[in-house]
């Protein structure tokens, strides 16, 4: 049988990883500054990691939810504390689309509204109302035009004026920093108004930091930069360091019913452990401080090289734009400098998603490697 091919693929096959770096099953080493989509945030294999999932296999691994994990409760607390989120509530899943779908259903659960407001060059994953409110149009099929989703630009005072005004948003779904998009981020007056609307016309403000959560802005979350206390804020990727899983955090506004939402996977004990692990490495390695520390330090070493227009993004959600296609410099990147970056959907922009504990001398590989290929 084979594979059904919806992914370009480059030709190398992983076959280990440690810290930042990756190994293919010839022995060759990469330096992943792309941590696989921003998923990897402690570092592959990082022994903590390591040890918690393993522990935790070897009494149990999963169980339906109709039963107490109390590890679902250990990784709230976690959340909690580290996050300062303090009026919310946990639902578990198991990615980003998933986290950002039930978003979306509780916010018209809980204003009896469906129409969604959503940006350009907004990506919320690849399930149908997550798909309905991402703007990329080559995705989508026709079963995605049936949710009624209106796009803004951000930053558009008026537009989202009008458009609340009317009275039939049941929620605003915004990335502080767009991801796939291309690092591009709203102003904190906007983000506060979309807040203030959101009260004023009985709406569900949905902040999604599946990408930028679990510190890879710097802040825990990415929106905390603008003051603000979203109803609701879905997350995934980072908090698992490569296990699958994702969450909701759903403000205590908002009150549960059962079967509301569900999960067959979600929130099961492996996936706990790991986030737990993540949440304990973050905090006892002062990864957020290392983010920040590090974003100047990359930010001040980049705008040397000429040949880059605009450094974008905050802490280690980075993207170097360029005048020119970048899709060959990536792959120049790859297979002649061993360095793994992202592309986004502008494709003139270089994604930097590294793990959060890198160092200034892995920066100094990518800085030199640049130099190389475009002098």
């Amino acid at each position: 049988m084979h594979l059904f091919k919806v992914y370009p693929l480059y030709e190398i096959t992983p076959t280990y990883a440690k810290g930042c770096f990756v190994y293919d099953k010839n022995g060759k080493k990469y330096l992943d500054l792309y941590g696989g989509h921003a998923v990897i945030s402690i570092g592959h294999s990082h022994p903590k990691y390591v040890k918690s999932i393993n522990n935790q296999l070897n009494k149990i691994g999963f169980y339906s939810n109709f039963i107490i994990n109390d590890l679902q409760g250990k990784a709230a607390k976690k959340i909690k504390e580290s996050s300062n989120c303090n009026d919310y509530e946990l639902f578990m899943c198991n990615s980003g689309a998933e986290a950002n779908e039930n978003s979306l259903q509780l916010a018209s659960f809980h204003t009896k509204k469906s129409r969604i407001i959503a940006f350009r060059n907004s990506f919320h994953g690849r399930s149908n109302a997550a798909l309905s409110a991402t703007d990329f149009k080559k995705i989508k099929s026709e079963m995605n035009k049936q949710i009624n989703v209106t796009f803004l630009e951000f930053n558009d005072h008026e537009g989202l004026k009008k458009e609340m005004s009317k009275n039939d948003v049941s929620s605003i779904i915004f990335e502080s920093v767009q991801g796939v998009g291309g690092l591009d981020e709203p102003t904190t007056d906007f983000v506060r108004l979309m807040s203030e609307l959101c009260k004023k016309h009985n709406a569900c403000l949905i902040a999604d930091e599946v990408q930028s959560g679990f510190g890879r802005t710097g802040d825990f979350f990415a929106f905390q930069k603008h003051g603000i206390e979203p109803d609701i804020i879905p997350m995934a990727k980072g908090m698992g360091n490569g296990f699958p899983v994702g969450g909701v955090l759903i403000n205590k506004r908002i009150k549960s019913k059962y079967s509301m939402l569900g999960t067959t996977f979600g929130g099961n004990h492996l996936a706990c452990s790991a986030v737990i692990s993540v949440i304990d490495t973050i905090n006892e390695e002062k990864l957020l401080n290392n983010c920040k520390e590090l974003e100047i330090y990359f930010k001040d070493k980049m705008k040397n090289i000429s040949e880059i227009k605009l450094i974008k993004g905050r802490g280690l959600m980075l993207g170097l734009e360029f005048d020119f296609d970048a899709s060959k410099l990536r792959e120049n990147l790859i297979y002649k400098h061993g360095i793994f970056t992202g592309g986004s959907s502008k494709k003139n922009i270089l994604r930097i998603l590294p793990p959060l504990n890198i160092k200034k001398s892995h920066i100094n590989i990518l800085y030199d490697a640049l130099e190389k290929e475009l002098e």
